[in-house]
């Protein structure tokens, strides 16, 4: 009799991702109702939590063997269900190499290491093929495009580390990459706005988690006007549950927009004199 977990429940949707794609989708007992990916899994499985709030008794009326939760935000979720009785295992993706790191902690969990290493491998391919294109464009132009990301508005909160990685990989700098160590989102607030306009993006990126970026409204605020991204209209959102979900989507689909977006060549500068 396999000691393996057999009723499974995810608390959030990457770890939904990573067992569809492993083909352990039938170990899934319960997920989020944040769940969006893949989009069968919403169809298929009940819902049984929000993300940090919700009926602890909906979760345990599935009976599972194992729940995945994620990092902090979790932390009362996760110290209820072990209380219960119930195993639990706490992810803290902040990192590309955390995320490949889950999918093969993830696979091990489940009995499927040979294909969470197989899944790993693409993913580290598109990263190193994606490295490839940057380091080409960077020959070709001796640029790097100055990346601002705002994960929220009000207030600006800057990228978080994986992110922060994923620019770079793509040929962008994060004109913020002494923030993007920070796990908490709220050491990643700015408490100067206009540092922004200092740093001088020439790319800003949106994707405001639960609403939609709105690029009029950066364009309107006070004192940007003289933002090369706002002067040259390259405003731009990633869906969140694209790339601030620490999963596989966050290479497969994140890191090509990132690549899409940051192909431009920069201004040529005026000949001398003029």
């Amino acid at each position: 009799m396999s000691r393996l977990p057999q009723r499974i429940v995810c608390l959030t949707t990457e770890t939904v991702e990573v067992l569809y794609a492993l083909g352990e989708q039938d170990r899934i007992a319960g997920i989020s109702g944040y769940t969006v990916r893949p989009p069968q899994a919403r169809k298929e499985k009940p819902k049984v939590y929000a993300f940090t709030s919700g009926d602890i008794d909906k979760i345990l009326a599935v009976q599972p063997d194992l729940v995945l939760t994620f990092s902090d935000l979790q932390a009362d979720i996760a110290r209820d269900l072990i209380k219960a009785g119930v195993p639990v295992y706490a992810f803290n993706m902040r990192s590309v190499d955390d995320i490949l790191g889950m999918i093969e902690t993830l696979g091990r969990l489940v009995g499927a290491e040979a294909k969470a290493a197989e899944l790993v491998a693409e993913l580290e391919a598109q990263i190193e093929a994606a490295r490839a294109i940057a380091a080409e464009r960077l020959a070709r132009s001796g640029h790097r495009p100055r990346v601002y990301f705002e994960e929220w508005d009000e207030p600006n909160i800057t990228a978080v580390r994986w992110v922060s990685e994923l620019i770079e990989i793509a040929g962008g700098t994060d004109i913020f990459p002494e923030r993007a160590g920070s796990p908490l989102a709220r050491d990643r607030i700015l408490a100067e706005p206009l540092e922004i306009v200092r740093r001088d993006p020439e790319v800003i990126i949106g994707s405001w988690c639960g609403k939609h970026f709105r690029p009029e409204r950066i364009s309107a605020r006070a004192g940007w006007s003289t933002v090369t991204a706002v002067q040259n209209g390259r405003l731009h959102e990633i869906k969140s549950a694209i790339i601030l979900t620490p999963g596989p989507v966050a290479i497969s689909e994140g890191l090509p927009l990132l690549l899409e977006l940051l192909d431009f060549a920069p201004p040529a500068k005026a000949p001398a004199g003029r």
